[in-house]
């Protein structure tokens, strides 16, 4: 008897970090019916010779909440081999949603996470009010991955505290029971956990820090023992680690308290008081306590790609560029490309007085930082040295840096990219994540796939992971591709209670994909201009993917999206089918 689809003759690197073995997979329905040999034919064959087959990508760091509403494809992260994103993150998202707050959650969403409101408005048709309302939403829209969510604290505030949400505001205890009642009936519907956000990086639209940022801990162990009624459910945080917070102490607490997991983002940044070792070692303490905290870590530096159409560059605070900031692009260029233009804007010292004061560092940073950014080329090496960074350029070239920055940024017709990777690279390299990377109490994460559309694009990292990490990497160790995958799969999706995917065998959800790992490469980044109302985003594609199967449909092949959505919202755990259990 013939099965639905067999993946034949490929390098299988099943998910349980074990070593790559030769074989075959075969697929009837939405699931996994043999891993080996398959003797049987399939109705459909893909031929995986020369080519590595693994699980399907699951990315636990997305913030797809309004895209996820209106886009099918999912792209970018489902150009890269995800079959599973994770929603919600960092406190912000769009339920439970009072009709009156929909703007504010709008404005709240484009500044945390850089989506262009307009894009958001016109896109979301808001058909919900209550978080479970919001899942059945979700669900009357079919995609080529599954999405699961949070409930992100700031809609949860802004829908218990109305007009009193802001900064500082003071919920009283009969507002954190509502808050603890809206988490209870989210997790019960189905969301898969709880976020939240506490640092100056995350502000709204307006400049004002985001709902989280002031909690006190009361607050958030309340919230955590919503979860714990309901008995599953991940707490997720990104945090500037202030030690009189003590965000381990009270995490740690709760999670022994409920059973339930916390994971926060651990990076190294300007904005964090607590360095990333001493995060480390305070959450390893916790856990030798009995705690289950989890770090989220990247893969690379959080990078700011630089542009003039992009949301961020280095000449963004001189008077010259504000002048013209609002007006149509092709009299933009035209003024960027006029050489009387650039030697006045080269002229002008920046202004800062628009910018709130906790974040000034980080704005001279982007304004003048020319010795932490770096040439975006065709072939970029998301791991450049400091010989490869604009002022070391400019000082070969015998130019001034800000000279040198400023007709990179208008090579190609004023389409020119640079690179600042802001977060994890304060030591010029990535060498730090590599015990990181081996060690059970991380999670490879924090791609951000779907937000910061006009200055980041990491939701292309699981392609970032193979390419350079396991490949590539010249400047450092690599890692084993089996663990890679290991890391990418079976580990982000058990940390979510995931049990059904992120590893190949039989019983498991057919979520593959089938990848020529020596012709992988990540392609140069672009803006295009295709969310709703022409709203902008940063988009990498990737060569190299043959086929990516999920639910054991064929939604890729070579990049290009084949038409099934057989992707379904997830709600809750998902247990591993009982024969496997038994083994």
């Amino acid at each position: 008897m013939a099965h639905d689809l067999v993946i034949r003759g490929g390098t299988i690197v099943d998910g349980s970090g074990g070593a790559p073995f030769t074989g075959d997979v075969a697929i009837d329905g939405d699931r996994i019916s043999i891993v080996g040999t398959v003797t049987a034919s399939g109705r459909e064959e893909i031929d995986a010779t020369g080519c590595i087959v693994t699980p399907g990508f699951v990315d636990i760091h997305t913030h797809y909440d309004g895209q996820a509403t209106w886009d099918q494809e999912m792209a970018p992260s489902s150009w890269h081999g995800v079959t599973t994103v994770v929603m919600g993150n960092c406190g912000v998202g769009f339920a439970p949603a009072r009709p009156d707050r929909h703007d504010w959650l709008i404005g709240l969403m484009e500044g945390v996470e850089d989506i262009p409101g307009t894009a958001l408005a016109e896109g979301m048709k808001w058909d919900w009010e209550s978080f479970p309302e919001y899942l059945d939403a979700l669900e009357k829209l079919p995609r080529t991955v599954d999405v699961g969510t949070h409930v992100p604290h700031g809609a949860v505030r802004a829908y218990v505290l109305g007009d009193r949400e802001r900064p500082g505001a003071i919920p009283t205890e009969d507002d954190i029971a509502a808050m603890a009642d809206i988490v209870e009936e989210g997790v019960r519907a189905g969301a898969l956990g709880f976020s939240t956000s506490r640092t100056v990086l995350h502000r709204s639209v307006d400049g004002e820090v985001v709902p989280g940022t002031t909690a006190t801990k009361e607050e958030l162990i309340a919230i955590g023992r919503a979860m714990g009624r309901v008995g599953h459910g991940v707490f997720e945080m990104a945090s500037d680690m202030r030690r009189e917070w003590d965000e381990f102490g009270w995490m740690g607490a709760m999670s022994r308290e409920t059973g339930l997991p916390c994971t926060y983002a651990a990076l190294q940044s300007i904005a964090k008081e607590m360095p990333l070792d001493e995060q480390i070692a305070s959450m390893r303490a916790e856990n030798d306590n009995g705690a289950n905290i989890v770090a989220q870590i990247a893969l690379r530096g959080n990078g700011i790609i630089m542009a003039w159409r992009g949301t961020v560059h280095p000449f963004r605070f001189r008077p010259s560029w504000l002048a013209i900031a609002e007006l149509p692009w092709e009299e933009q260029r035209a003024k960027l490309l006029d050489p009387a233009f650039k030697a006045q804007l080269l002229s002008e010292a920046n202004d800062y007085s628009e910018v709130p004061e906790d974040i000034v560092g980080l704005v001279m940073v982007v304004s003048a930082g020319f010795a932490m950014q770096y040439e975006m080329g065709e072939d970029f090496d998301y791991e450049p040295g400091p010989e490869a960074s604009i002022a070391a350029r400019a000082a070969a070239a015998g130019v001034d840096p800000a000279e040198y920055a400023y007709d990179l940024l208008c090579r190609d017709d004023a389409t020119g990219f640079a690179y600042l990777p802001i977060l994890n690279y304060a030591d010029g390299n990535l060498d730090f994540l590599e015990s990181l990377q081996r060690s059970d109490d991380t999670v490879n994460s924090l791609s951000d796939g779907g937000a910061h559309c006009g200055t980041i694009c990491d939701a292309a990292s699981p392609t970032f992971m193979l390419q350079h990490w396991v490949r590539d990497r010249r400047r450092g160790n690599r890692i084993p591709l089996e663990h890679a995958i290991r890391r990418q799969c079976r580990d982000t999706a058990l940390l979510y209670g995931l049990e059904d995917r992120g590893l190949l065998a039989p019983g498991l959800l057919a979520d593959v994909n089938v990848i020529d790992l020596q012709r992988l490469k990540l392609g140069k980044p672009w803006l295009a201009f295709d969310l709703p109302a022409g709203g902008k985003r940063l988009l990498q594609k990737a060569e190299g993917y043959v086929a990516t199967v999920k639910s054991g449909a064929v939604t890729f092949r070579d990049g290009v999206m084949q038409g099934p959505v057989p992707g379904k919202v997830i709600r809750g755990p998902q247990t591993m089918p009982l024969a496997m259990a038994a083994e």
